[in-house]
């Protein structure tokens, strides 16, 4: 299973706890790979040319659905080189602001960022932070400087000192921070309350109509894999997700197991690569 990002985070994480549960099920060993480079591209491409025998797999994340628009020429087609088997989690951004401002709401940063110049965090160009605060800008039709970061740690610095005076960020780092204190959080982008914060209201019911933003990971095969094959696969990895095991850890997270079919999660992908190109257009992001 190849993983294309760095040990050690939540795609690898996962990559290994599905896998873990493939190798007990299907009695074969799974190895995971971590190929990481350009935005996920390095990785990705090594799927794409696999052979489709269902032996060389992919754990997604959302830049998946983001590098069709953020790229002029991608060495592969993020739909058609690829069989999607499983969805395996779904997970909100958690809007947060530094403790000190005079923001307590969405309606109040809103109108905050239209009486003054404000700048906002992400981990990058083409990050699903990024791609959230834009759309959330254009949503509320206002705007904010972009000021991109190497990593989570450094943009939850950013945020917590009031360098910037927003961050996107995923529940399993945001939440620890926003209980101490640290950060105050505004809303999550998802269209439901988080299970694990049913105290922080989503950034539609707060005042963005419309705005909606679903991370996600989830597993692909190179395309013409067979469809038996599809379905075994499909089959155990959706078994794992309804393990106590697994879907203690995630929920405590604030991270939802999602098990899904090959055709819905086909059509989430779709989705998203349509939103991200329409979102980085109007930000007027160009393609590398």
């Amino acid at each position: 299973m190849i993983v294309p990002t760095g040990a050690g985070g939540i795609t690898d994480i996962l990559a290994r706890l599905v896998g873990k549960h493939i190798s007990e099920q299907l009695g074969q060993p799974v190895i995971i790979d971590n190929r990481t480079g350009a935005g996920g591209t390095i990785g990705t491409r090594a799927v794409a040319q696999a052979e489709p025998d269902g032996y060389t797999l992919l754990m997604v994340f959302p830049s998946h659905a983001a590098n069709p628009a953020l790229y002029a020429k991608l060495p592969y087609d993020s739909e058609k080189d690829f069989a999607p088997i499983s969805m395996v989690t779904r997970v909100s951004e958690i809007l947060l602001v530094p403790n000190t401002s005079p923001a307590k709401s969405v309606r109040e940063l809103v109108e905050l960022a239209r009486k003054e110049p404000l700048n906002y965090a992400s981990v990058g160009v083409g990050s699903l932070a990024h791609l959230a605060t834009e759309l959330f800008l254009s949503k509320a039709g206002v705007k904010m400087t972009h000021i991109p970061y190497r990593s989570v740690p450094q943009a939850q610095q950013a945020v917590m000192s009031g360098e910037v005076a927003v961050f996107f960020d995923t529940p399993i780092t945001a939440l620890p921070q926003a209980r101490a204190g640290t950060v105050r959080a505004l809303g999550v982008s998802t269209a439901k309350r988080l299970a694990a914060a049913p105290d922080i209201p989503t950034i539609a019911e707060a005042g963005v109509d419309g705005y909606e933003v679903t991370g996600w990971n989830g597993v692909l095969a190179p395309a013409n894999t067979p469809r038996p094959i599809i379905d075994k696969l499909n089959k155990t990895i959706v078994e794992a997700l309804k393990t106590p095991e697994i879907e203690k850890l995630l929920m405590e997270q604030g991270i939802e197991p999602a098990g899904n079919s090959p055709e819905e999660f086909a059509a989430l992908m779709h989705a998203d690569i349509e939103k991200w190109i329409r979102v980085t257009r109007e930000a007027g992001i160009q393609p590398q």
